[in-house]
């Protein structure tokens, strides 16, 4: 071989080498890499991730059955008003918010009723006194032998008559009476049937109004009530109804305070069962001293129910990645001294409600597992 051909292998060779024979520097750039399904991190890289782990153990699950609900009143102690009379409203007496005393005025009412009310009443004292005075006459006629019996069986029925229309006369009076109306004026004085606060009040000044008994569909003018006490009527499904018990303990929570929970029991169960739905109605009385729940508000409603002892875990831990139900394990420490994070499949009762869910195989008791920041780790797989 020529002497420059020699030489031009050698520094191909040279060349070729030079990147194996140096030193690695050492630094993070040169630390193992951890295998697939795992996740190595520093401890300040696990605080900079607010990562939760807690140690699985045996908890009471399957204690509560979860469901949806809707805020209503206590019928007991509301009550919605409606105006006796036909007429137009002059004033308003009393202002959401108020609280008022079973028959404090709530608003006044110009009505025809009111007159003609009395106006019956008075015509039907003096039918009385007519037919009264004719079945005296014809009595003592019929006793004499000097009328017929059929003129005092028509006497008769005719006073008996008059007394039922006064009776009927007086007891709509007495009830236009009770409301403070005045003859003269023909004003009637709505008022509170209840002792409780004005919740709504659907009528201004000028408005017309229908009365409740005059065949027409009258409207709601006041609604009056106590919210320190409500009912939640929860929708539970057929599966779980032999587990729901009467006077179950209730936890309640609403969007408005996704932080408070307000608790009550089950004081009412449905016999029937929605046949579309499959569920049934449960009434929930809650106690609601802040007035914080309002009627109508949407509730998730938890019922405590007998449950078991098992391996369990939080919701939070449970990840689904493709068709896998994992949890991140903190398994021991990487070669490099770093924490080590498993993937691990599990099978857990995801049919059970509550905060916590069993676990049916994967793991074992006191194995830590990452409970809130998972998300995070399978990010970095």
């Amino acid at each position: 071989m020529r002497r420059p051909q020699l030489v031009l292998l050698l520094w191909t060779i040279a060349a070729v080498l030079a990147p194996a024979c140096k030193t690695a520097p050492a630094g993070p750039s040169t630390a193992a890499q951890p295998p697939s399904g795992e996740v190595w991190l520093t401890d300040q890289q696990v605080n900079d991730a607010h990562l939760t782990i807690e140690a699985v153990a045996t908890h009471a699950v399957g204690n509560d059955v979860v469901t949806s609900g809707k805020v209503t009143f206590d019928d007991l102690r509301v009550a919605h008003v409606f105006s006796p009379v036909t007429g137009r409203v002059s004033r308003i007496l009393a202002d959401p918010g108020a609280h008022l005393k079973k028959g404090s005025p709530l608003c006044a009412i110009q009505s025809p009723d009111v007159g003609n009310a009395f106006a019956d009443l008075d015509k039907a004292e003096a039918d009385l006194i007519a037919a009264q005075h004719e079945f005296q006459r014809q009595k003592e006629l019929y006793e004499a032998h000097a009328g017929s019996q059929k003129d005092f069986e028509s006497a008769q029925d005719s006073y008996a008559k008059a007394k039922a229309e006064m009776e009927r006369s007086r007891q709509k009076a007495r009830l236009f009476r009770g409301g403070g109306a005045d003859a003269v004026t023909q004003e009637f004085t709505l008022r509170a049937p209840i002792e409780g606060e004005v919740i709504a009040r659907n009528v201004n000044p000028g408005a017309e109004v229908l009365g409740q008994y005059s065949g027409g569909t009258a409207v709601e003018l006041f609604t009056i009530g106590e919210l320190d006490r409500v009912w939640v009527i929860a929708d539970v499904f057929e599966m779980d109804l032999g587990r729901v018990k009467k006077g179950a303990a209730v936890t309640v929570k609403v969007v408005a305070y996704p932080d408070k929970t307000f608790s009550g029991v089950v004081d009412w169960m449905s016999d029937l069962l929605d046949p579309t739905a499959r569920t049934a109605k449960v009434r929930c009385a809650i106690a609601n001293p802040g007035r914080d729940l309002k009627p109508e508000m949407y509730a998730t409603v938890g019922i405590a129910v007998a449950g078991q002892s098992a391996l369990a875990l939080p919701h939070t831990a449970v990840l689904r990645i493709a068709d896998q139900t994992v949890v991140f394990v903190e398994d021991g420490t990487a070669p490099d001294g770093r924490k080590r994070f498993t993937r691990r499949i599990v099978a857990i009762a995801e049919e059970e409600g509550g905060d916590l869910v069993p676990v049916i195989h994967g793991l074992s008791a006191g194995e830590r597992v990452v409970t809130s920041g998972g998300i995070l780790l399978s990010g970095m797989l």
